[in-house]
């Protein structure tokens, strides 16, 4: 008979979906949310550990001797210590494709509310302008379509091509930039310098490591054209934000949607959490967080347990 697991999630509360439980002999023991110091304690003993974005560094890790498996409950592996897990044999998997209509609808939002100004109108309307307009509608700020201008991704996973799909849907020509070859006849590969030149709408897909941390700061930004919009729903710290929120503020380029933070949850005096700009938006990380894309999340995530339970580990980033 199989040893039971003891299974540890450090912050339910970050997945509102329903967890089956896994079909492989196991204690399970789950907490809301898990503050740093209680990691080592929450842990002890445990074999299998699931968290969203609770950090698990080298410290916590040579503490925790039990411990054979990370399963995380998102895509992004930043918060997890990898060379320290694979120097003490722990598998990291995570999950993936989960939210490819999720995030890709959410950029499309972004995309909309900003071209249509729809920021603009709002406060427009709240404020009695229409009311006391002389005709039967406002244009007091100038509206552009999406079709026919050009989006630019940077990064082509499942994401990135969900987003592609969406914008040739709207009349969009898609351009990308990614380390790996582009094989989509209805996208053309293009330089880093071509991608912030010119594109309309500049969409990250890009995942967060020592390479692209601030691929986007001031003379980024400055290459891009005056009427640009940037988009943002993959990690915060791809963007130096101090510099997004002077070339907002300065006019460098037309607008932002972002749904992330180089810290979340943000601390009160966050430059971008403190912009008040009808041509920025931000929300608070919720572009993946579907119920459809929850739920499948949830399902994945226990049939990783599930499958290294079985001695077959899958999504295995470590």
């Amino acid at each position: 008979m199989n040893t039971p697991h003891d299974i540890v999630f450090l912050d339910r509360d970050s997945v509102i979906a329903t967890l089956r439980p896994p079909r492989c002999p196991h204690t399970w023991r789950d907490y809301p949310g898990t503050a740093a110091a209680d990691v080592v304690a929450r842990l002890a003993g445990a074999s299998i550990a699931i968290s969203n974005k609770v950090p698990l560094r080298a410290a916590e890790l040579a503490q925790l001797p039990a411990l054979r498996m990370i399963a995380v409950a998102a895509t992004g592996t930043d918060a997890i210590d990898l060379a320290a897990c694979r120097s003490r044999g722990i598998v990291v998997s995570n999950v993936r494709d989960y939210a490819v209509a999720s995030v890709p609808e959410h950029c499309m939002a972004l995309m909309l509310a900003l071209r249509r100004k729809l920021l603009d109108y709002r406060a427009d309307v709240e404020a009695g302008l229409w009311q006391r307009s002389a005709r039967f509608c406002l244009l007091n700020h100038p509206i552009r379509d999406l079709h026919g201008s050009r989006l630019g991704l940077l990064g082509y996973g499942a994401l990135g091509k969900s987003v592609a799909k969406l914008g040739r849907a709207f009349g969009m020509e898609v351009v990308a930039h990614t380390r790996s070859p582009l094989a989509d006849p209805d996208v053309t590969a293009v330089s880093w310098d071509e991608l912030l030149a010119t594109s309309d709408v500049l969409s990250l897909h890009a995942p967060l490591n020592a390479q692209t941390r601030h691929i986007i700061g001031a003379a980024e930004l400055a290459r891009m054209r005056p009427s640009a919009l940037l988009i943002n729903t993959a990690r915060g710290g791809l963007v130096d934000e101090a510099a997004l929120a002077a070339a907002l503020t300065n006019g460098v380029i037309g607008g932002a949607g972002f749904d992330v933070l180089a810290q979340e949850p943000p601390p009160a005096d966050n430059v971008l959490l403190n912009l008040r700009l009808p041509n920025f938006i931000l929300t608070p990380h919720t572009a993946w967080a579907s119920g459809q894309a929850m739920q499948a999340l949830a399902d994945q995530l226990i049939d990783n347990v599930e499958a290294f339970a079985a001695g077959r580990p899958r999504n295995v980033v470590a």
